[in-house]
Protein backbone atom coordinates (compact mmCIF):
# COMPACT_ATOMS: atom_id res chain seq x y z
CA UNK A 1 0.00 0.00 0.00
CA UNK A 2 1.45 3.48 -0.96
CA UNK A 3 1.45 6.46 1.25
CA UNK A 4 0.52 9.50 -0.62
CA UNK A 5 1.39 12.96 1.51
CA UNK A 6 -0.97 14.53 3.81
CA UNK A 7 -0.07 17.43 2.05
CA UNK A 8 1.83 20.15 0.32
CA UNK A 9 3.29 23.69 1.41
CA UNK A 10 4.18 26.15 -1.31
CA UNK A 11 6.48 28.54 -1.26
CA UNK A 12 7.06 31.16 -4.18
CA UNK A 13 10.86 31.78 -4.43
CA UNK A 14 11.08 35.29 -5.92
CA UNK A 15 8.92 36.70 -3.78
CA UNK A 16 10.80 35.57 -0.28
CA UNK A 17 13.62 36.34 -2.06
CA UNK A 18 12.30 40.26 -2.84
CA UNK A 19 10.38 40.41 0.39
CA UNK A 20 13.79 39.57 2.08
CA UNK A 21 16.28 41.10 -0.46
CA UNK A 22 18.65 38.40 -0.95
CA UNK A 23 19.38 35.88 -4.23
CA UNK A 24 16.78 33.04 -4.49
CA UNK A 25 19.45 30.71 -4.69
CA UNK A 26 19.56 31.77 -0.54
CA UNK A 27 16.23 31.02 -0.19
CA UNK A 28 16.54 27.77 -1.20
CA UNK A 29 19.61 27.17 0.87
CA UNK A 30 17.83 28.48 3.81
CA UNK A 31 14.33 26.82 3.36
CA UNK A 32 16.25 23.40 2.90
CA UNK A 33 18.15 23.38 5.74
CA UNK A 34 16.20 21.49 8.45
CA UNK A 35 17.77 23.40 11.67
CA UNK A 36 16.69 27.09 10.01
CA UNK A 37 13.58 26.23 8.15
CA UNK A 38 11.56 24.37 11.39
CA UNK A 39 11.22 28.01 12.31
CA UNK A 40 9.14 28.47 9.56
CA UNK A 41 7.21 25.44 9.05
CA UNK A 42 6.32 24.80 12.78
CA UNK A 43 4.36 27.65 12.56
CA UNK A 44 2.42 27.07 9.22
CA UNK A 45 1.68 23.65 10.03
CA UNK A 46 0.52 24.19 13.08
CA UNK A 47 -1.70 27.44 11.76
CA UNK A 48 -2.67 25.72 8.22
CA UNK A 49 -2.54 22.21 9.29
CA UNK A 50 -3.15 21.02 13.04
CA UNK A 51 -5.58 24.46 13.92
CA UNK A 52 -3.15 24.41 16.72
CA UNK A 53 -0.60 26.46 18.30
CA UNK A 54 3.08 26.79 19.02
CA UNK A 55 4.27 24.38 22.51
CA UNK A 56 4.52 27.06 25.15
CA UNK A 57 8.26 27.06 25.33
CA UNK A 58 11.34 26.13 22.61
CA UNK A 59 12.34 23.28 25.42
CA UNK A 60 9.10 21.60 25.10
CA UNK A 61 9.53 18.00 24.39
CA UNK A 62 6.91 18.74 20.99
CA UNK A 63 6.31 21.38 18.61
CA UNK A 64 2.81 22.00 18.42
CA UNK A 65 -0.55 21.53 20.41
CA UNK A 66 -3.38 20.77 17.92
CA UNK A 67 -6.81 21.46 17.89
CA UNK A 68 -7.96 18.81 20.49
CA UNK A 69 -4.79 19.48 22.83
CA UNK A 70 -2.34 16.08 21.45
CA UNK A 71 1.47 17.16 20.91
CA UNK A 72 3.14 16.72 17.78
CA UNK A 73 6.84 16.94 17.12
CA UNK A 74 7.81 19.16 13.67
CA UNK A 75 11.01 16.65 11.62
CA UNK A 76 12.33 17.64 8.35
CA UNK A 77 13.45 15.38 5.93
CA UNK A 78 16.73 16.96 4.62
CA UNK A 79 19.49 15.99 2.03
CA UNK A 80 21.74 14.14 5.90
CA UNK A 81 18.02 12.88 6.45
CA UNK A 82 15.92 12.68 9.57
CA UNK A 83 16.05 11.68 12.88
CA UNK A 84 13.37 10.57 15.66
CA UNK A 85 14.61 10.80 18.79
CA UNK A 86 14.53 13.40 21.05
CA UNK A 87 16.20 16.87 19.73
CA UNK A 88 18.73 16.59 23.27
CA UNK A 89 19.84 13.66 21.78
CA UNK A 90 20.77 14.43 18.40
CA UNK A 91 24.48 16.73 17.99
CA UNK A 92 28.10 16.68 19.11
CA UNK A 93 28.62 14.68 22.22
CA UNK A 94 25.05 13.74 22.58
CA UNK A 95 23.89 10.17 22.81
CA UNK A 96 21.04 8.21 22.06
CA UNK A 97 19.41 6.35 25.13
CA UNK A 98 16.55 3.89 24.03
CA UNK A 99 14.46 4.53 26.70
CA UNK A 100 14.36 8.28 26.14
CA UNK A 101 13.11 7.59 22.28
CA UNK A 102 10.29 5.72 23.68
CA UNK A 103 9.06 7.96 26.58
CA UNK A 104 8.78 10.67 23.79
CA UNK A 105 6.93 8.45 21.61
CA UNK A 106 4.10 8.34 24.73
CA UNK A 107 4.60 11.55 25.36
CA UNK A 108 3.41 12.87 21.70
CA UNK A 109 0.61 11.80 19.10
CA UNK A 110 3.10 11.63 16.36
CA UNK A 111 5.33 13.97 13.96
CA UNK A 112 4.60 15.95 10.94
CA UNK A 113 7.45 14.95 8.53
CA UNK A 114 8.29 17.40 5.92
CA UNK A 115 10.51 16.66 2.92
CA UNK A 116 12.33 20.30 2.34
CA UNK A 117 14.88 18.97 0.25
CA UNK A 118 11.68 19.29 -2.14
CA UNK A 119 11.52 23.27 -1.61
CA UNK A 120 9.14 25.38 -2.39
CA UNK A 121 6.45 22.12 -2.87
CA UNK A 122 6.83 20.77 0.31
CA UNK A 123 5.08 17.62 0.75
CA UNK A 124 4.42 16.69 4.33
CA UNK A 125 3.09 13.02 6.38
CA UNK A 126 0.78 12.68 9.46
CA UNK A 127 2.36 9.73 11.15
CA UNK A 128 1.10 8.95 14.40
CA UNK A 129 3.58 7.64 17.23
CA UNK A 130 2.16 4.13 16.96
CA UNK A 131 3.64 3.94 13.36
CA UNK A 132 7.28 5.56 14.35
CA UNK A 133 7.30 2.47 17.24
CA UNK A 134 6.28 -0.16 14.93
CA UNK A 135 9.11 0.92 12.38
CA UNK A 136 11.72 0.96 15.29
CA UNK A 137 10.80 -2.47 16.24
CA UNK A 138 10.39 -3.76 12.76
CA UNK A 139 14.37 -2.27 12.77
CA UNK A 140 13.37 0.62 9.99
CA UNK A 141 15.00 3.35 11.69
CA UNK A 142 18.47 1.84 12.17
CA UNK A 143 19.96 1.88 15.90
CA UNK A 144 20.14 5.80 16.76
CA UNK A 145 16.27 6.74 14.99
CA UNK A 146 18.48 8.55 11.86
CA UNK A 147 18.03 7.62 8.74
CA UNK A 148 18.91 8.76 5.46
CA UNK A 149 16.68 10.57 3.27
CA UNK A 150 16.20 7.53 0.87
CA UNK A 151 15.24 5.36 3.72
CA UNK A 152 12.94 7.84 5.21
CA UNK A 153 11.21 8.61 1.59
CA UNK A 154 10.85 4.59 1.10
CA UNK A 155 9.23 3.60 4.38
CA UNK A 156 7.00 6.68 4.13
CA UNK A 157 6.15 5.37 0.53
CA UNK A 158 5.60 1.55 1.79
CA UNK A 159 3.68 2.52 5.07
Amino acid sequence: MSKDPNGTLSWNIEEIAKALKIKPEDVREYFTDGRRVSFILERRIAREVLNGKLAPTEGAGYDIIDSHGNKWEVRSITKGGIYFCPSYMVGSGRHFGESGFLRKLIEIKGYIIADVESFPNVPFWIIPSEQVLEWWREGKLGTTTKISRKKALQILKNK
